[in-house]
C-alpha cells in the first residue's frame, strides 16, 4: 500500500493547486487529505470526464491541476481525454485507480475486465504511465510531472490498491 500522506506531500512539492475528479475507494484517503490543505482546492465532478475538462480550463487559466479517478471512469472518458487535454496539450497529470489490478482467478488471470483493459488503453491512447504501488514507488509521481512538463502532454500515475 502506498501512504497517502506520501501522495499529499509530493502533490505540494509539485505547487498542485487543484485536485478534480471522483473519489472511490482506493482514492478516498488522498482526497480526505487534500481537503485539509489550504493551498489546493479539491473539485469533485458528476462524471470522470468532466475532471479533463476542468483540468484543461485550471490549466488555461494560469493553474497545476491534477486529477485523480479510477479506470473505469477513466475508459468512459475517453472522448472528453482525447478532445481536451490530449488535443489542447494540456501537461496535467492523471492518476488512475487501478481497480480490479489484484483481483485473478487460481491461473493469475484477472476476475475484473477493467483491469484487462487499463494498460493496453493507456498504450493506445499514448499516455505514459508509471505504478505507484507502495511508498518506494513515490517517485513515479515526479517523472509524470517531469514527462508532462517535456513533452506538454498527459501522464498518469496508476494506483495499485488503496491509499492508506
Amino acid at each position: 500500500m502506498v501512504s497517502s500522506q506520501k501522495i499529499v506531500e509530493a502533490l505540494k512539492q509539485q505547487n498542485i493547486t487543484h485536485a478534480i475528479g471522483v473519489p472511490d475507494n482506493g482514492s478516498a484517503q488522498i482526497y480526505e487529505r487534500l481537503r485539509k490543505e489550504s493551498d489546493i482546492d479539491v473539485i469533485t465532478v458528476s462524471r470522470e470526464g468532466e475532471a479533463f475538462a476542468v483540468a484543461a480550463g485550471l490549466f488555461v487559466g494560469g493553474k497545476k491541476p491534477v486529477i485523480i479517478i479510477q479506470n473505469t471512469g477513466f475508459l468512459e472518458s475517453g472522448d472528453a481525454f482525447r478532445g481536451t487535454v490530449y488535443n489542447m496539450k494540456i501537461p496535467v497529470v492523471v492518476f488512475i485507480g487501478y481497480r480490479g489490478y489484484h483481483n485473478r482467478d487460481e491461473h493469475g488471470k484477472w476476475v475484473d475486465s477493467v483491469a484487462t483493459f487499463l494498460e493496453p488503453t493507456l498504450k493506445a491512447w499514448s499516455l505514459p504511465y508509471k505504478m505507484l504501488a507502495s511508498d518506494t514507488d513515490i517517485t513515479s509521481i515526479d517523472w509524470a510531472f517531469q514527462k508532462s512538463a517535456e513533452t506538454s502532454l498527459p501522464s498518469a500515475v496508476l494506483l495499485i490498491g488503496h491509499a492508506k
